[in-house]
């Protein structure tokens, strides 16, 4: 006997099909849902990672650069600290020079000769000074160029003082001389010989400075 099946089994199979396509889409939106959940934090604590990452870094930075700041003004109070040294060192170089300097003056100031004024600039030193007459000059240069410590005499001015101003003994004469300090080790004998201003050289050694007479004016004040 013939059966039929007088169900709607289309519509059921058609049903069936949706529910599973439903059932599907709702998992894969979920899926998604999830997947886009753990990226958004994934990444937001990669994000807060490099944040704090950067965070020390900056305070890296700063501590660098004050560390910098420091060393610069270590750098800046070293320079400071090197040129007074320098400058102590050079002061104390010149102690034993300028004794040297007013031992020889004073050892070459012959008689009827008295000083003014003495100026030094460097090595060159110029003096003023009162003398009874023009040969007291003159031997006061020859001293001067005997010296082991004082060179290059050179006389730039000389000039008789006015009745006025003149003592019992007679006219007097102003002088202004340029003297040249010989400093410790410095060639001033002739050719290659060294001068030696602690007793290595002879007293009598020639010296390599000539009298710069040139130029001696003399004459009366109104």
């Amino acid at each position: 006997m013939t059966r039929i099946n007088l169900l709607p089994w289309r519509e059921l199979l058609r049903k069936e099909r949706e529910r599973e396509f439903y059932t599907l889409a709702g998992g894969a939106a979920f899926f998604m849902g999830l997947v886009v959940v753990y990226i958004h934090f994934h990444m937001a604590g990669v994000i807060e990672t490099q944040n704090g990452r950067n965070t020390f870094l900056d305070q890296e930075i700063k501590k660098v650069e004050s560390q910098i700041k420091e060393i610069d003004r270590l750098e800046t109070e070293k320079s400071q600290l090197l040129a007074r040294m320098k400058v102590i060192e050079e002061l104390q170089g010149q102690r034993p020079q300028m004794v040297h300097l007013f031992d020889e003056v004073a050892k070459a100031i012959p008689d009827g000769v008295y000083l003014t004024s003495i100026k030094q600039s460097g090595t060159s030193v110029s003096v003023e000074g009162i003398a009874q007459s023009n040969a007291r000059v003159s031997a006061f240069m020859r001293n001067i160029d005997a010296s082991h410590w004082l060179t290059q005499p050179k006389l730039n001015v000389i000039e008789a003082l006015s009745d006025k101003n003149s003592q019992k003994e007679g006219s007097k004469f102003k002088f202004i001389l340029d003297i040249k300090e010989v400093m410790e080790g410095e060639d001033v004998a002739a050719g290659d010989m060294q001068h030696a201003p602690k007793g290595a050289a002879a007293k009598g050694a020639p010296k390599a400075a000539t009298h710069g007479k040139a130029g001696v004016k003399t004459g009366k004040k109104s």
